[in-house]
């Protein structure tokens, strides 16, 4: 018997999902596939291991009884700087079923950064990867809040402790709408913020998006570039597989072209989640692949020397807007759609998408079923199709609310409407069109401007992997567009040869006024070796803002 009560009714569009008193979001993700018959079945592949779902049970099991024998209690607080591996799996869900707290954090940030989230969060305990040691002990000593520090090591360590405890561990009661984890956002402009979430959540967005956008299925096998630590690949990665009983593809590596093609040639992936960051240079990697075999310039098919992608049926991006040339050029040498869509942490997954069949380059996408969006103006009505404004949404998923900021919580969550910052247009076909953040939006000669519309012309160009458009005041204190630009390749200064820079400055110039209203053309263009991002891949443009206003 499952100890938790949830029926599903997909007879209705959206389905419905229907909670009992009880219900601990681990049992349904977990017990339930070992009842119906799954035990034996692959959950988890990574190079070398394969984790099956009564494998998966007996060990979340046996770790949540491990961190109850370790004095945590149910509602205490457990972070994890933990790599994506079957442990990650393994102490997200023990703690769940335990009744403790998970609350996974990105193992890029720094011992400052995790000093804060330490101490912000109150957690009794920091699980992680001996990797990251570097990190987690000093963060741990500069928080001084007395967490204890539990590294996954074996050999006398914490994966032994976990290897002799007992495999039987009842849910401790929960109900939909307790709190079951945290993440931290990501932090565009500020330091992160603590998001809880309820049991009912996953299960919203499994429902909604992966069954209802992706159609994903217990056949498919999902593999994400995006790692777990933050919502976007929890759910690609861990919550969506295991909701239809699939396989969640794992790989610790950091994702580059050569380790994300790598893996889905050897561990064949039915749905690949990436961002567009890392498609544009798993396209430069393809280009130079035909290049080397003598194949297709730019655009053009995939050659002999390209990597066998034969096992995708979808591909998905989010974490920030995808230009329409990647996706143009991404389907004439795949043969594949990018399904580009919008989430946040607060949301916990995707509540705007493209679907399978039903793509408009350059736009996000429709409303996903069970959820609501209106785009509201500056003047606080909502603002007719065609009409510039803050996207708002509400849903199923949403968090209830900031931990520990009531301030950004009254300004963020209003009567159930979540304000996401993020500047739309929608169509009269109900089609949503990013403008950019709202801090990003630049006003040229008295006209709102959207970084994304430049930035998205930019990579059109073949020179141009990577750009960011921020506002620069010139030399009459008007502001104008500048562009950080990343190439696709190194520029060639030849000696007593004009300056390629100033050249490509105005080949990259003249193609922005060849497609852009005369306003939107960037006055001044920086080439740069990166952008400066997130953990997550957002890129922080209030960085470049403030190096502009340097110079």
């Amino acid at each position: 018997m499952i100890p938790a009560e949830l029926t599903i009714d997909r007879s209705t569009a959206p389905p419905r999902l229907r909670y009992g008193e009880r219900f601990n979001a681990a049992s349904w993700y977990l017990d339930r596939h070992v009842v119906e018959g799954r035990g034996g079945k692959v959950a988890i592949e990574q190079a070398g291991t394969r984790v099956t779902y009564g494998e998966l049970a007996r060990r979340v099991g046996q770790t949540g009884n491990t961190l109850l024998g370790l004095g945590l209690a149910p509602g205490d607080r457990m972070l994890m700087v933990v790599k994506d591996c079957p442990e990650f799996f393994h102490f997200f869900w023990g703690a769940m079923k335990a009744g403790i707290v998970p609350v996974p954090v990105s193992y890029l940030v720094r011992a400052k950064d995790l000093a804060f989230i330490i101490a912000d969060s109150e957690c009794r305990a920091v699980v992680y990867s001996p990797e990251f040691a570097t990190e987690v002990v000093p963060g741990l000593a500069a928080a001084r809040t007395g967490a204890r520090g539990l590294a996954l090591e074996a050999e006398g360590g914490m994966l032994d402790e976990v290897d002799a405890a007992p495999a039987e561990l009842e849910a401790a009661p929960a109900r939909p709408d307790d709190i079951a984890f945290w993440l931290y956002s990501s932090g565009t402009t500020g330091r992160p913020k603590g998001v809880p979430h309820r049991h009912r959540d996953m299960p919203a967005t499994c429902e909604h998006y992966a069954v209802g956008i992706l159609g994903l299925g217990e056949e498919d096998r999902c593999y994400s570039a995006a790692k777990l630590f933050f919502a976007y690949g929890l759910g690609n990665a861990m919550t969506f597989p295991l909701w239809v009983g699939g396989t969640a593809i794992l790989d610790e590596r950091r994702p580059t072209p050569a380790t994300t093609f790598e893996t889905i040639e050897t561990l064949r992936p039915t749905a690949y989640f990436g961002v567009p960051t890392l498609y544009a240079a798993q396209l430069q990697a393809l280009d130079q692949a035909d290049a080397a075999d003598g194949g297709p310039a730019r655009g053009g098919p995939a050659g002999q020397g390209s990597p066998d992608l034969g096992s995708l049926r979808l591909c998905v991006s989010a974490g920030e807007a995808l230009p329409p040339d990647l996706f143009r050029r991404w389907k004439v040498a795949t043969g594949l759609e990018i399904l580009d869509g919008i989430g946040s942490t607060e949301a916990l997954h995707i509540f705007i998408s493209n679907a399978p069949g039903e793509v408009k380059p350059g736009s996000t996408g429709r409303v996903v079923p069970g959820y609501e969006a209106r785009i509201v103006g500056e003047a606080g009505a909502e603002a007719d199709p065609g009409e510039a404004g803050q996207l708002e949404i509400r849903g199923d998923s949403t968090t209830p609310g900031y931990w520990n900021r009531p301030e950004l919580e009254g300004r963020t969550i209003v009567d159930g409407w979540l304000r996401t910052g993020d500047q739309y247009v929608r169509d009269a076909e109900g089609w949503f069109h990013y403008q950019g953040r709202a801090d990003d939006m630049i006003k040229v000669g008295g006209i709102w401007c959207s970084p994304f519309d430049i930035e998205a012309r930019l990579m059109e160009h073949p020179s141009v992997l990577e750009a960011a458009v921020v506002g620069r005041e010139d030399d009459h204190g008007l502001v104008k567009p500048e562009a950080h630009v990343v190439l696709s390749e190194p520029l060639r200064e030849t000696a007593g040869a004009p300056s390629a820079a100033d050249a490509l400055t105005a080949e990259l110039v003249a193609h922005c006024q060849e497609d852009l209203p005369r306003y939107m053309y960037p006055r001044w263009i920086r080439f740069v070796a990166e952008l400066p991002k997130t953990a997550t891949g957002k890129i922080q443009r209030f960085r470049l803002r403030s190096s502009s206003l340097l110079r």
